[in-house]
């Protein structure tokens, strides 16, 4: 499960489940956390005042910042204090301190195995490639096939976009991609790579398809999207064959005041009433 902030009601409510958690940092309090006594504050109201009755597994200091957003500068300033204050307490070994992006962070990533940051990207990510390769944190990564599919439908066929390809729909040297979620995926691998990260793992800490508000968007294709991709992710990509992907579905509700595309409203599984918006999707 994923949180954005720490919301108390929400970890109250964790205490005792045994669920996995993301528990966010919000990018606008990442200054604050360039100070180390603030940010161990955060730590023990936050983190330790509920561990381990709630099983935290990452930290994501920050979502898809921008090498662009003032907040970039505060981004491994804010992670590195984390960590200490978590090592502090210890509880470095078991909590992972990362930051979440977005696909918008490569400048190149077709073929995937000339995934690139690109210059521009590269000042702000590769110091902290890094620092996730020296303390074995992986890259949290926000993965949508949709917004790729939406972005060139010219180029990019639907069925690729949901896992719905009949055979491989391209070739990238030895390795045969049959779906547009690995191709993403590898294609931030090979960056990682290049920014000397080769023993970065990522995680997807998002992925979904949003039910109605674009073209594209409907409950049969979002229905289809999840399905498959929950049967795919314990195969692995064709660069990792065989290593299953931590996956994290977005978002449980759909959320009636987001905005401002339609589309922002409605990636929940569930509707704002809790009734589930799809019956043939198993989790098992």
């Amino acid at each position: 499960m994923r949180i954005y902030d720490p919301n108390q009601a929400t970890l109250q409510a964790l205490r005792g489940t045994n669920i996995e958690l993301i528990l966010g940092v919000p990018n606008g309090d990442l200054q604050s956390l360039t100070t180390p006594s603030t940010a161990n504050d955060w730590v023990q109201n936050n983190i330790v005042a509920f561990s381990p009755a709630v099983n935290f597994r990452y930290i994501a200091v920050g979502n898809e910042v921008e090498p662009s957003d003032p907040a970039s500068q505060y981004v491994l300033p804010a992670m590195q204090n984390i960590y200490n204050a978590l090592a502090s307490a210890n509880l470095g070994g078991e909590i992972k301190v990362s930051t979440s992006v977005s696909a918008s962070l490569l400048a190149q990533s077709y073929p995937p195995s000339a995934g690139s940051f690109g210059a521009t990207s590269s000042t702000y990510i590769t110091p902290i490639v890094s620092f996730l390769a020296t303390t074995g944190a992986p890259l949290l990564v926000n993965v949508y096939p949709y917004f790729a599919y939406i972005g060139d439908p010219q180029n990019i066929r639907l069925d690729f976009a949901l896992f719905t390809a009949q055979g491989t729909v391209f070739q990238d040297g030895a390795l045969a991609y049959q779906n547009l979620f690995d191709a993403i995926v590898d294609a931030f691998y090979s960056a990682l790579e290049a920014a000397g990260g080769a023993n970065v793992e990522i995680v997807v800490s998002e992925t979904g398809w949003p039910s109605t508000g674009e073209a594209a968007a409907t409950v049969d294709n979002a229905s289809t999207y999840y399905k498959n991709l929950i049967n795919h992710v314990n195969d692995g990509t064709p660069k990792k064959p065989g290593k299953a992907m931590e996956t994290y579905l977005f978002a449980m509700f759909d959320e009636d005041q987001k905005g401002p595309a339609e589309t922002e409203r409605h990636f929940g599984l569930f509707s704002p009433d809790k009734q589930p918006k799809y019956n043939n999707i198993s989790f098992s």
